[in-house]
């Protein structure tokens, strides 16, 4: 799952833990953008709630030697994250991605798609974010074993940023009447069908149109530096609660 979303998850279970002590962190790191992996583990219930991070799902990996030289890595679109192997065996999982497939994130960082040996220096992100969408319910309904485990796929959340630079982001004090922000409508649709169309019953959390009201609960001026906006991310408590109680309840009506 997201980020956000794993933190404000540990919080809200923490809070019907008694003994706090017998709570603690596997590894003992904090959250970094570099760590890929973080647990906590709730010894008195036998539970662990573990984050890993894979913004794309699909692996990165290195240019092919003979590619161009604008092309720094590669997103290959048919083969799962190498940390793909840790998820399986999980109780409940939920997966996350559509937020970084932008060309700020990819090629403007001088990453392109790539499909088996072959570079895809032409291929629009919407179709990309398909191909790499089909390659995780290709593993999900070969790896998953539903009589175990309950999946969630998460849309991506919405960015506030303005149409050009981030001046169009305004931290509000109240939600907005209307939607507002960077919805991607386009990578949202892309979601929705390729779950819809799954063999396997993994349930769509889609969370995207209703953060595009609250940019009253973005980090805002709160990030750091300061000076610099962040209208990508959210602040806790607030919106990411919000996606772990519809999970909470989904959980819930389905007796698990």
């Amino acid at each position: 799952m997201g980020r956000t979303q794993w933190e404000s998850l540990v919080c809200m279970l923490m809070a019907g833990v008694e003994d706090k002590s017998t709570v603690r962190e596997i590894y003992g790191n904090s959250i970094t953008k570099t760590i890929r992996f973080l647990g906590v583990k709730f010894g008195s219930v036998d539970l662990r709630v573990d984050f890993y991070r894979s913004v794309f799902l699909v692996r990165q990996g290195r240019s092919p030697r003979h590619g161009p030289r604008r092309v720094k890595s590669t997103l290959r679109l048919d083969r799962m994250d190498e940390i793909s192997g840790n998820w399986a065996d999980s109780d409940v999982i939920v997966f996350n991605s559509g937020h970084w497939w932008t060309p700020g994130k990819l090629f403007d960082a001088g990453c392109y798609f790539q499909v088996g040996g072959a570079l895809k220096l032409g291929m629009p992100i919407p179709t990309a974010f398909r191909e790499a969408l089909d390659t995780w319910a290709s593993w999900v309904e070969r790896t998953i074993n539903f009589n175990r485990t309950r999946v969630f796929f998460r849309s991506f959340e919405p960015s506030h940023w303005g149409d050009v630079d981030q001046k169009g982001c305004e931290v509000t004090r109240h939600p907005m009447p209307e939607p507002k922000g960077n919805i991607h409508a386009e990578l949202s649709d892309v979601i929705s069908e390729v779950v819809g169309k799954m063999r396997a019953p993994v349930t769509l959390l889609n969370v995207t149109l209703m953060g595009a009201f609250r940019g009253d609960a973005h980090i805002g001026t709160w990030s750091y530096p300061p000076s610099v906006l962040d209208c990508s991310h959210w602040c806790l408590p607030g919106v990411p609660d919000s996606w772990n109680e519809l999970i909470f309840s989904y959980l819930l009506m389905n007796g698990s």
